[in-house]
């Protein structure tokens, strides 16, 4: 009597791609709009999985139903269907399924100078989930996305910009709507000192003066400042006067010296040293770097 029996086999469920595209933006697109090289739909496989330390762009992805994590920056955050997760490929990060509820979901991968600026303004390096956020708009945006990124007409490339505004948009509306997220509103002396150094970082600006303009002295005044933003007056009109820099060099090809001048550095060296402190870069590397050639 054949006393065998039929040996059981399991197979661990594969990642599906539903939709999988694409694209290669022309020189044109990429200076006018915002570009979408990658993009689709897929329900992931119990081993869906993805970590870089850096990669062009930044990643959209919408979780449709089940479950995902990610881990940026060192933390660990859980990703539940309806959140929006913001990828800043630059940087080291790993993202991926949970096991037990596989999810599903909509990405693309984007391109654009402005990007680094929104993301730092929605504060993904800390919170890359965002919640409360409204799921079935972001699906007709991910959607008209697809429909139009492999086109190759102007029209085309229009209506991927004005998806990709209105999922930032959307990104914004529902950061804002977030409880935790939501930030006091700073002291009126603090915001006047702001306004005047935005308005005119590339003039000298003293502590003494800012003081002033509160009504205050100088000391309670600094006090004041750095409890509300959490650096000094003095710090955070450097930063200014960085990313001012930092529109120049990419925007223009401006000399150094110049840019500094600009920017309000009456002295090269010292530009090039904060410069340096702030980004990891020096001007010229960031220039060659960021700029596209």
């Amino acid at each position: 009597m054949d006393m065998s029996y039929p040996i059981m086999t399991t197979t661990t469920p594969q990642t599906v791609f539903l939709t999988n595209l694409y694209a290669t933006p022309a020189d044109w697109q990429r200076d006018l709009f915002y570009s979408v090289v990658r993009g689709g739909h897929l329900k992931a496989g119990l081993d869906h999985r993805i970590q870089r330390d850096t990669y062009p762009g930044h990643e959209l992805i919408l979780c449709l139903s089940g479950r995902g994590w990610t881990q940026i920056n060192g933390r660990r955050h859980d990703v539940t269907a309806g959140d929006l997760l913001w990828v800043n490929c630059h940087h080291p990060h790993i993202y991926g399924t949970h096991t037990k509820s596989p999810w599903e979901l909509y990405w693309m991968r984007i391109e654009g100078r402005p990007l680094e600026r929104v993301a730092n303004l929605l504060e993904t390096k800390s919170q890359p989930v965002i919640r409360s956020f409204n799921a079935k708009a972001a699906m007709q945006e991910f959607e008209r996305t697809f429909q139009h990124m492999i086109g190759s007409r102007p029209s085309d490339a229009a209506m991927v910009n004005a998806a990709v505004t209105a999922l930032i948009a959307l990104a914004f509306e529902a950061r804002l709507s977030d409880p935790d997220m939501i930030r006091p509103e700073l002291p009126m002396p603090v915001q006047k000192a702001i306004e005047k150094m935005r308005l005119y970082f590339h003039t000298p600006i003293r502590v003494a003066e800012l003081a002033l303009l509160a009504g205050m002295s100088e000391s309670h005044f600094s006090r004041l400042f750095k409890s509300a933003i959490g650096t000094s007056p003095i710090d955070w009109l450097r930063r200014e006067r960085i990313n001012q820099a930092k529109h120049r060099l990419i925007e223009s090809d401006d000399p150094i010296k110049e840019i500094a001048r600009q920017v309000g550095y009456s002295d090269q060296f010292f530009f090039s040293k904060d410069f340096k402190k702030m980004t990891k870069l020096t001007p010229t590397q960031f220039r060659d770097e960021e700029k596209p050639h």
